[in-house]
């Protein structure tokens, strides 16, 4: 019996091939346990459809993912924070913060999952953060640490006016809110 299988089948067969097996093999386990349908000409038709339209939606999405990979290696996202002793930040600035900031800056979502943190950035300074996009596309984005005072100061030479508030940012910039007290 010719059968169209629908899902992988460890030593017999992967999912959208059409192989010939023992009508047994077919009626007492693929097709009940729907790993398998009949091969008919209307079910090859209708899978050969079904394989052109998920190859144009997979084009599109690589596309796109392609298009927003470019967009993001060139982001500098400013994080304005308080900062301790030894340069080191009140909290930390995570993955959830990045991806925050992204959608602010660019208006894509980026699912802060893909964003490859090994820990959270804890220090003043500039750090390239890699993004998975899937299809080997890992673009990164830069992520720029800043002093609230060097901010202000910054924004005053500028000559624009207004002050930095503590975990406020200034200009459209992404800003982190200072740790409560107690946190790590």
């Amino acid at each position: 019996m010719k059968v169209l299988f629908l899902r992988d089948v460890k030593g017999t067969a992967q999912a959208g091939e059409v192989k010939e097996v023992a009508e047994g093999f077919a009626r007492n386990y693929l097709l009940p346990k729907k790993l398998a349908v009949a091969a008919t000409e209307g079910t090859l038709k209708s899978v050969t459809i079904q394989k052109q339209i998920e190859a144009a939606r997979r084009a599109r999405s690589q596309e796109k993912a392609s298009t927003l990979a470019e967009r993001l290696s060139q982001v500098t996202l400013h994080f304005k924070v308080r900062v301790g002793e030894q340069h080191r930040l009140y909290g930390s600035i995570t993955s959830a913060d990045i991806a925050e900031a992204v959608e602010k800056q660019l208006g894509e979502p980026v699912d802060k999952h893909k964003i490859v943190l090994e820990e959270p950035i804890r220090h003043l300074g500039e750090h390239k953060v890699p993004i998975k996009l899937g299809a080997g596309l890992e673009p990164a984005v830069t992520v720029l640490v800043e002093r609230e005072e060097e901010a202000k100061k910054m924004a005053e030479e500028k000559g624009q006016v207004g002050e930095v508030l503590p975990g406020k940012a200034t200009s459209g910039d992404a800003a982190r809110r200072p740790a409560r007290k107690g946190a790590g």
